[in-house]
């Protein structure tokens, strides 16, 4: 089964379809809800939102989700009848593979109750299809489409004195390298205000983006909140909203971090927690929104050889 423990939830819709290729006088009988079984389509309708609530059991390695929403209409034609069925989520996947079970069930429904009326070459079930998708990747992206300078900076007295490995920083430098940034500046101070201050004056005229890791919990030398959110022109209190919203449902130490983001000038400076895992997570909630940012904003400074 694959891995969507670091995946935000979100919006999901899929629709699928699918058709049962039928003779005139069974496609009369569907009208009518006169089959010998009864009325075929009720019950293939009622068959396919069972079937998309039950897919994680028919099929191995499907995620359970939660479905919120799942709905099969018919489409009567002069040869067949055409299945199409919605089904919504709010959830870390998609309910692709719940649509197209829907489908595939509700047609094996028909199928079932119109074989005593006709001989079996005369029905075939076709083109069971994916139709449409939204939610994930297909809608919210996390890949950046131009070159966006950032600078990483790590908070941290022992990893700035050499007694402790930098792992956090480096894994917010890999996350932004696959999301398209560079060039990216990298470096380690110790969890000294002034020094970061300093620091970030220098870098926002160059850096369109600006994360700091390190110094957001309750410690005595967590000083990036204090240093940073007096510069901040505008803050965006909604990203670390979410980033904590999404580390609570994995650790409940969450709720201590006290990080804040938003823009000074044109340049936008995210605080992240000083843990890889804290770090991870919080640019796993926050990336979509990161990379909206940046697709919606322009003038934006830059270093190096950024074009």
């Amino acid at each position: 089964m694959k891995n969507i423990t670091m995946k935000p939830e979100s919006y999901r819709m899929a629709q699928a379809s699918s058709s049962v290729l039928a003779p005139a006088h069974c496609l009369a009988l569907l009208a009518e809800g006169k089959t010998e079984k009864g009325d075929a389509l009720k019950t293939a309708r009622i068959a396919g939102i069972l079937a998309a609530k039950r897919t994680d059991e028919l099929i191995p390695l499907c995620h359970p989700l939660p479905i919120h929403a799942a709905e099969v209409t018919f489409e009567l034609l002069t040869d067949r009848v055409v299945i199409h069925a919605t089904v919504e989520t709010i959830a870390a996947t998609g309910v692709e593979m719940e649509a197209l079970t829907a489908a595939s069930l509700a047609a094996l429904t028909i199928y079932d109750m119109l074989k005593p009326h006709c001989s079996a070459h005369e029905l075939s079930i076709a083109a069971c299809q994916l139709d449409l998708k939204t939610g994930g990747k297909s809608s919210f992206s996390r890949k950046l489409h131009r070159k966006i300078a950032a600078a990483v900076i790590v908070l941290s007295d022992r990893v700035a004195a050499g007694k402790k490995t930098d792992t956090a920083g480096q894994s917010i430098v890999s996350c932004l390298e696959e999301t398209g940034f560079s060039p990216i500046h990298y470096q380690i101070i110790a969890d000294d205000s002034e020094i970061l201050k300093q620091l970030i004056t220098q870098l926002t005229s160059r850096y369109a983006c600006i994360i700091t890791v390190g110094g957001t919990g309750i410690g005595q030398r967590d000083i990036t909140v204090e240093t940073v959110q007096p510069l901040l022109q505008q803050e965006l209190h909604g990203l670390m909203e979410a980033a904590r919203a999404f580390g609570q449902k994995r650790t409940p130490y969450a709720a201590l971090s006290r990080g804040v983001a938003g823009f000074i000038d044109q340049a936008l400076l995210l605080t992240l927690p000083g843990s890889r895992r804290g770090a991870s997570e919080t640019m796993a909630a926050i990336l979509p929104a990161l990379i909206h940012i940046f697709a919606v904003r322009g003038n934006l400074p830059h270093g190096g050889d950024y074009q």
